[in-house]
């Protein structure tokens, strides 16, 4: 099958293309290096692998791209951590509705004139910023508030971007939530703005690397926003991509949504001790409350039983596996200045 893939350079877009292309996929990869500049990949010199260097919100671009195509998965976006949401508050959420519309018009034109079966989008946990069920199961998003973010109302928003094509047009569609994804390759984003957590600047406000960096650079007591009892689903990328490309795979998948994550709950202050103590082994944990965001969700519990019965999809890699990736990973960073 011959997949093409928005935002191929981007961090849940890496490990797709390399996930696609390790399971005999060919990959047509779109991206404009505008959240980390020019990266190399390690599929680079792959057979089956295409880069398009460009925006897609060129949608002459991506009908060219998606001419021989199967497959499309639409990752391009505005995204970061939670700082980002506050800081950019209006341009992701006008960025992305151009990059959103763009890839349907040329999927639309594509499934109708061309050979593309399907449009895969790649959706967010934030679609249940609001929910009050737990754990959270498909469908909820109808049901609850919509999200205050603008983040979290606009990745909404897409999924009503492959409801309509689907009722107008008739594009078949899958909709995919990752919940927290991690994993190697996150660097500082160029348009991110610094952010100080204590004595150390933020890397990309997601929870994760920037904890492990706090650690890293020695910090003590450790800064964590809010009390640390915020739950989450941290889910491996590689996982992450084995989940897309099930939903990309299976008929079963057709006009359906699917949340793909761990099933394991764990507290930002469980997280931070995690890290704390691979990396200090026994020295105390200490650490101390910052002011949290507003759009500090404090719950993320997804029901995950759905990707099970109609994908055979279950995350399989451990806090601890990713971690033991990460922590060497971000710590070379440190020392390349990347973050």
């Amino acid at each position: 099958m011959k997949i093409l893939v928005t935002g191929s350079l981007g961090f849940v877009g890496g490990y797709l293309t390399e996930e696609l292309l390790n399971n005999g996929h060919e990959v047509v990869g779109v991206d404009n290096f505008s959240k980390y500049g020019k990266l190399d990949k390690s599929y680079d010199s792959n057979k089956n692998y295409t880069f398009i260097e460009g925006d897609v919100k060129n949608v002459d671009l991506l009908k060219e791209a998606l001419s021989d195509c199967d497959q499309v998965v639409a990752i391009a976006a505005m995204i970061g951590g939670i700082s980002y949401f506050h800081e950019f508050a209006y341009d992701l959420l006008a960025e992305n509705e151009r990059i959103m519309a763009s890839t349907f018009d040329a999927a639309i034109w594509a499934n109708k004139n061309k050979k593309l079966k399907k449009i895969n989008v790649v959706s967010s946990s934030m679609v249940f910023e609001n929910t009050s069920v737990y754990p959270t199961p498909e469908g909820e998003q109808l049901k609850c508030p919509p999200p205050f973010s603008t983040y979290g109302f606009q990745k909404l928003a897409t999924e009503y971007y492959a409801k309509g094509a689907y009722e107008q047009y008739k594009l078949p569609f899958t909709i995919i939530r990752p919940f927290n994804c991690v994993g190697i390759g996150e660097k500082r984003a160029k348009s991110e703005k610094e952010i100080l957590s204590g004595n150390i600047k933020l890397a990309m406000s997601h929870v994760v690397p920037d904890l492990v960096q706090k650690v890293l650079k020695k910090q003590d007591p450790l800064h964590i926003l809010g009390n640390g009892n915020q739950i989450r689903h941290y889910t491996y990328g590689g996982d992450l991509a084995r989940g897309i490309r099930l939903c990309i795979e299976s008929p079963k998948a057709v006009n359906e949504d699917f949340n793909i994550s761990t099933n394991r709950s764990t507290t930002v202050l469980e997280l931070a001790e995690i890290i704390w103590k691979k990396i200090n082994g026994d020295k105390p944990f200490k650490y101390v409350s910052d002011k949290p965001y507003p759009y500090d969700v404090q719950k993320r519990v997804p029901d995950v039983s759905k990707a099970k019965n109609v994908l055979g999809f279950e995350a399989t890699t451990t806090l601890e596996e990713m971690l033991d990736e990460v922590i060497p990973w971000i710590d070379k960073q440190i020392e390349l200045g990347n973050i």
